[in-house]
């Protein structure tokens, strides 16, 4: 039996997941079981504790359906558990370094305690000083094991069920569960204390959590905050059946209605039922609040009266003022220009246009990637719509003739703004757009991440200078309702780099349907539209931005690879948009399609794609041709610019470091053998789940037209996928 069963719940947490079990595996001390819960076999979570399992046999993952809530998980992870002491450890949370060997030494101390308490640090997401709030509780406990009564103020309600450990057996003999579904650790904390007979304190920090950006889910509005009644109702009752001392029910009771307070003073949590939770709550005051009981001092005993008196219109009054400077701060529109700022507030106060939806790709660089592939699909599925598309004044003259547009600053771009349900957008819009109650706002992405996004780019200096505010990138991120990913990397990168509270939906990229949609003659179309001659191998070269260089450099003379490699081949010269000035750099067998509009039809035309950290890669991927990455400067660019993964370890195909070795690539044919392709199925494995051809309808479906998620379309596994075929090669 080992010494302790660590339980990890894991939904929703996939992006920090792998932190909190290495944190785990990574302890001095070696005794324990390792059960992570998950959602489903087939679940985000599921394919990071795979890997966990298949290379350490202490990790036994088990599964719970994401109906059963966090109580639900911890729970099946309970009846799982072995080991002689139970540890309850979120999936974002951390065990900090000797950890286990600390409590294993305090229980050889104070002998098999029912419950041992100990510290925990929260840590701030983003800057400032951690916290260690269980600190004061424990620094007046007796030193060694004690009975609760001892120590009253040590109510269990205060504390996160991962701020102690259990013994297993007291557990299951008083039957103690997770109860409820929300505020699941006031009730199962409680009742723990309640039912305990001999505990313990370890002061010293065990757990560092990670608070997160978007705050305690709890917080949210919703009729959840019912459930915290439930809870305390519980507990109290438990209290009361047990005839326990007011020296213990005057600590409880005051800690439980702080956070019954805390919630019935916040209006945003009870956006309905605010006067039915507060009836019942006074209520349940004056049954169970203990004879003699003084509140406290201060505007928290203000409350606590109130509360007792059941004051509903009083206590609203206090919080009247609140609700109407949040209101209106909610509502200010910050465009510039005072004509524009009133005319905004005054199209904001209209109802929202229920078919109306508001495009953008590239901050208006025109018709292009998974914003244009969801407007085709909707005009076919969804054809009620309105669409208009946001473009600069330069890209007007390419937008197809038959799409509504309207050009950013423009009058009509602030009206649409104000009135679209629907805004889907591959970057974000501007500062000034406000998120109506009621809209939906759609962030596809324009790529898979290789290198650091997001908040994650706070650490590397050079990126984040050029990236501007952060805390403005995310109250961008903050108007998303949903988030679109093309595979499990990306779901769980973008959950860090883009902490928020919107719904991830492994969808696919809808630009990348055409990668499976294509026929031989659409090859063949586009490959004349950009003038690759018949019978040449069009190869395309795709450079990425370096955040450390100015201008356009592409690390490679194009014509001097030409002549290398021979004149069977001709190279598509596709720079970073970034770079896209109008002006050619091609010239004989270099073909620049820099201003083509289409990345998709270039992709098409291509037999093979070169290119070094550019995403890319992950796209035409799912055409299964191959791929060389050119990786001149890969140390720099690491460590100036942040990845997630090591590219050099699991390249999608042959690696060159030196123009002269790339040029071999091709000469010697390594570029299209046995091994680059063995490479390249690993990394279509890992980066082309979702993109099946039918990314757009499944996105059309689910948020355009409301469909239910268990009713959308299911991704076609990929060895069932049919790649458009290339021009000049065969496909093994």
């Amino acid at each position: 039996m080992p010494r302790f069963s660590i339980v990890v719940p894991s939904h929703g947490v996939a992006g920090r997941l792998s932190l909190a079990l290495d944190s785990i595996l990574a302890q001095s001390f070696g005794d324990f079981e390792l059960i992570p819960v998950c959602d489903a076999p087939d679940a985000p979570a599921a394919d990071v504790v795979a890997g966990y399992a298949e290379r350490d046999s202490r990790v036994t993952p088990v599964h719970s359906p994401p109906s059963a809530g966090l109580a639900g998980a911890r729970n099946t992870g309970l009846r799982a558990a072995v080991g002689g002491h139970v540890l309850f450890l979120d999936g974002d949370d951390v065990l900090v370094p000797g950890a286990l060997a600390a409590l294993d030494a305090r229980l050889g101390e104070t002998g098999d305690v029912d419950v041992l308490y100990c510290e925990h640090e929260r840590t701030p997401w983003w800057e400032g000083e951690p916290s260690n709030p269980a600190a004061p509780l424990l620094a007046r406990t007796p030193e060694g094991a004690f009975s609760p009564g001892e120590a009253p103020r040590l109510t269990g309600v205060a504390f996160p069920a991962w701020s102690a450990v259990y013994r297993r057996a007291f557990l299951t003999e008083r039957g103690l569960a997770f109860p409820g579904d929300h505020f699941t650790d006031i009730g199962f904390g409680g009742l723990a204390a309640l039912r305990a007979e001999r505990v313990a304190a370890l002061r010293t920090v065990v757990v560092r959590h990670l608070v997160r950006r978007q705050g305690n889910r709890l917080n949210l509005p919703g009729a959840h905050h019912t459930e915290l009644l439930d809870q305390a109702e519980l507990v109290l009752t438990e209290a009361a059946e047990q005839g326990l001392p007011a020296e213990r029910l005057g600590p409880l009771f005051e800690q439980l209605f702080a956070t019954v307070l805390k919630t019935a003073a916040h209006p945003r949590r009870l956006p309905a039922g605010r006067r039915a939770f507060f009836r019942r709550a006074s209520a349940l005051y004056r049954r169970h609040r203990p004879a003699g009981y003084r509140a406290p001092g201060g505007s928290l005993g203000v409350q606590h009266r109130l509360l007792a008196s059941g004051s509903y219109g009083a206590f609203r009054v206090l919080r009247a003022a609140n609700q109407r400077a949040a209101g209106a701060a909610a509502l200010l529109p910050r465009p510039r220009g005072l004509r524009t700022r009133l005319r905004y507030a005054a199209r904001l106060r209209l109802p929202l246009d229920e078919n109306l939806v508001v495009y953008c790709a590239y901050w208006g660089r025109g018709y292009a990637c998974n914003p244009a592939a969801i407007h085709a699909k909707a005009r076919e599925l969804a054809p009620h719509l309105r669409a208009v598309f946001l473009v600069e004044p330069d890209a007007v003259a390419s937008m197809p003739p038959d799409v509504e547009y309207a050009v950013i600053g423009s009058r009509t771009y602030w009206e649409v703004l104000a009135r679209a349900k629907y805004l889907v957008n591959n970057a974000n819009f501007a500062d000034a757009v406000v998120k109506r109650p009621g809209s939906v706002h759609l962030q596809t992405q324009h790529g898979t991440p290789l290198k650091k996004m997001g908040a994650d780019q706070s650490t590397y200096p050079v990126v984040a200078a050029a990236t501007g505010s952060f805390a403005r990138l995310l109250a961008r991120v903050d108007r998303w309702d949903y988030n679109l990913t093309s595979n499990r990397h990306s779901t769980e990168m973008w959950e860090s780099a883009f902490p928020g509270s919107h719904e991830t939906l492994e969808y696919g990229y809808p630009r990348n349907d055409v990668y499976c949609t294509a026929s031989g003659e659409d090859v063949a179309r586009v490959r004349k539209e950009l003038g690759v001659p018949d019978g040449k191998k069009a190869l395309l070269y795709a450079p990425t931005h370096r955040d450390y260089a100015t201008g356009f450099a592409s690390g490679l003379e194009l014509a001097e690879f030409c002549e290398a490699i021979g004149d069977e081949y001709v190279v598509l010269l596709r720079a970073h948009y970034f770079y896209d000035g109008g002006a050619s750099r091609g010239g004989g067998r270099i073909i620049d399609v820099t201003g083509h509009r289409s990345s998709e039809d270039v992709c098409l035309a291509a037999d093979a794609l070169i290119t070094d950290y550019s995403s890319i890669m992950f796209d035409y991927a799912n055409l299964d041709r191959p791929i060389v990455v050119y990786a001149d400067d890969w140390d720099v660019y690491r460590e100036t610019r942040g990845v997630y993964f090591d590219l050099m370890e699991s390249p999608p195909g042959r690696v060159a470091r030196t123009p002269e070795e790339l040029a071999a690539v091709f000469r010697d044919g390594g570029w299209a053998d046995a091994t680059a392709t063995a490479l390249r199925a690993a990394f279509r494995e890992r980066f082309c789940q979702f993109d099946d051809g039918r990314a757009a309808e499944r996105v059309v479906r689910r948020v355009l037209l409301g469909e239910p998620p268990e009713s959308i379309p299911p991704v076609l596994p990929l060895a069932e996928r049919v790649p458009a075929p290339a021009a000049t090669l065969t496909r093994s």
